[in-house]
């Protein structure tokens, strides 16, 4: 199926399973998705299994976003608890599509917490409360890595291991009905022979002819080209190479901090799924790989490059991408979004130690070249996943394989024969509906999730709903409520035709009386001026003062007035 064969399924309202290999587009097609339900003012609930897959869709993940934690059950306590809690209640109440990104990873008994959650919460006896759930992953990726008691036992859950580990053998997948749109067309690897080895991988029917091609690619430790990452099964080979490959560089270590702000649960939800890590040590030299997309700047997560130096004034790091292209990388953000607001946010160098990583964190990225050590592979799909990584055969340095490693779940095998089939038949049967059809089923559904047909109209709805929510509250209420929208400082000046410094003031004025936190604070603060705060914390500390124009005389009116009158505020705490 193709990708816009899929985009027409999922417009229609139908519940999805949207599957496919590694580089066939599930991503691209579930963003696609998005900005036509934002396109129609609906917007979807956005989760996934783990952080690091959170990260890439810009969303949280299911257990925050339903409230379960990681509990392996539910009492009917914990799901009254949860049926009390205001903004999960608000949150699940006001959400018509909720999109799980990589279900793969995702135990049989958390879909039927979330369901016994939607089901409540929505009054509903219907699957996730009446919703339209939107599954995606592919089964011969990793699962989660299993939480084990100190017997060896799994804790919790409401299934045996033995009965149902994955998401599918939950009783709730079934009742969801939902269609499988199988992604068949592959934007990842361009080499055929390479191609014919991944299938058959995931067909189980490698040959010797496979086993050959693979072998080629053999080589002795040391013996290949520098500065390329390493793929390991186990942490420890991934911090041992790490670690030792940075002190052998003699040279000054730059310490980059991570910046947060929003509620202490969802930072932590983003630090764990964010790639770029809390604290960041550089040098020059160091081998790195960025771990966020720009294609402004060049650059998109699994891009490799060297730190070449730091820049004098800045401070911030000069990577040369395998191009010969510079690039000056400074902070971006990670965010958890819900409704149009953000609720947390974490800034850091888009960027990590790369002369090794694990194959875990490695799901998801795209490699032109990977070092890889295939000898302990320890369970199915292991393999698999981490030769996906490289475009091509030729991007591939293998330094040792054992028999595991190009084995796939025989149970994932015979269930991907199915989905296929289910796929095929998904295809007939939306090809036999008239494309008037279709598009009378979009509109009905947009119209049930309390969208808008006519796009003209969405900014009128808009801009009456932000007048309902500011009108009877004084000036600095007035700014409140649209902090409490989502609105950073030069939108909130924007819409109130204000100039930046009387809503800077009204910030004093909400700080000052409690109404806004320091790391509620941050979170209105523009992404540039987030990147800028460790240079302006700088300047205050070594001038040893709180006035304005010291700094800014320091800095070379590099920045604002108002941007240091504001790193100022957050700097108290």
């Amino acid at each position: 199926m193709t990708q816009s064969q899929a985009l027409l399924i999922l417009k229609s309202g139908a519940n999805v399973f949207l599957t496919g290999e590694p580089g066939s587009g599930k991503t691209h097609t579930v963003n696609s998705y998005v900005s036509f339900l934002r396109s129609h003012n609906i917007e979807p609930a956005i989760t996934a299994s783990t952080g690091i897959a959170a990260t890439h869709i810009g969303g949280m993940t299911i257990h925050s976003w339903a409230g379960t934690g990681i509990k392996g059950d539910l009492s009917k306590g914990d799901l009254d608890k949860i049926a009390d809690t205001k903004h999960i209640v608000s949150r699940i109440k006001r959400t018509n599509i909720l999109i799980i990104d990589e279900v793969s990873m995702l135990a049989p008994n958390m879909l039927v917490m979330i369901d016994a959650v939607c089901r409540k919460i929505k009054q509903s006896p219907a699957p996730f409360g009446g919703m339209q759930v939107v599954l995606v992953g592919d089964f011969f990726q990793l699962p989660a890595i299993e939480n084990r008691d100190e017997s060896g036992g799994r804790r919790g859950g409401l299934f045996e291991p033995a009965k149902a580990r994955f998401a599918y053998d939950s009783p709730v997948w079934e009742q969801l009905n939902s269609v499988v749109c199988y992604l068949n067309e592959q934007y990842r690897q361009d080499d055929s022979v390479f191609l014919s080895i991944l299938s058959a991988i995931r067909r189980d029917e490698v040959n010797e002819d496979h086993f050959k091609h693979i072998r080629s690619r053999h080589i002795k430790p040391g013996n290949h080209p520098e500065n390329i990452t390493k793929l390991f099964t186990h942490n420890i080979d991934v911090d041992r190479v790490n670690d030792q490959e940075l002190d052998k560089i003699k040279e000054k270590s730059h310490r980059f901090g991570m910046l947060t702000g929003g509620a202490a649960p969802l930072i932590a939800a983003l630090q764990r799924g964010c790639l770029s890590p809390e604290t960041l040590n550089l040098k020059i030299g160091a081998v790195v790989m960025f771990t966020k997309n720009s294609v402004k700047d060049g650059f998109a997560n699994g891009t490799l490059g060297t730190v070449k130096y730091f820049d004098e004034y800045s401070g911030y790091p000069i990577v040369e991408i395998r191009s010969g292209k510079r690039i000056e990388v400074l902070p971006m953000e990670w965010t958890i979004e819900e409704g149009g607001k953000i609720k947390a946010r974490v800034s850091q160098l888009p960027l990590r130690l790369a002369w090794a990583i694990t194959v875990h964190k490695s799901q998801g990225m795209s490699l032109d070249e990977a070092v890889m050590d295939l000898s302990d592979v320890f369970e199915f799909g292991q393999g698999y996943v981490a030769l996906s990584r490289v475009r091509r055969l030729s991007g591939l340095h293998l330094l040792g394989i054992n028999n595991q490693a190009l084995k796939v779940h025989p149970e994932i095998l015979a269930k991907d024969a199915t989905f296929k089939e289910e796929s095929e038949n998904t295809e007939r049967e939306f090809g036999n509906v008239s494309v008037d059809d279709l598009e009378k089923k979009t509109a009905k559904f947009i119209i049930s999730c309390g969208g808008i047909l006519e796009l003209s109209n969405i900014k009128k709805v808009k801009n009456m709903r932000n007048t309902k929510k500011s009108a009877g509250g004084d000036t600095y209420n007035e700014t409140l409520t649209l902090f409490n929208n989502g609105k950073n400082i030069s939108e909130a000046a924007k819409e109130r035709g204000l100039t930046k410094g009387t809503i800077i003031s009204h910030i004093e004025k909400l700080f000052a009386d409690g109404k806004i936190k320091n790391d509620e604070m941050l979170m209105l603060f523009d992404p540039i001026l987030i990147s800028s705060l460790p240079m302006i914390y700088k300047a205050f500390d070594e001038l040893g003062s709180e006035k304005l124009t010291p700094v800014f005389e320091k800095l070379k009116g590099q920045y604002s007035y108002d941007d240091i009158r504001l790193a100022r505020m957050a700097k108290r705490d």
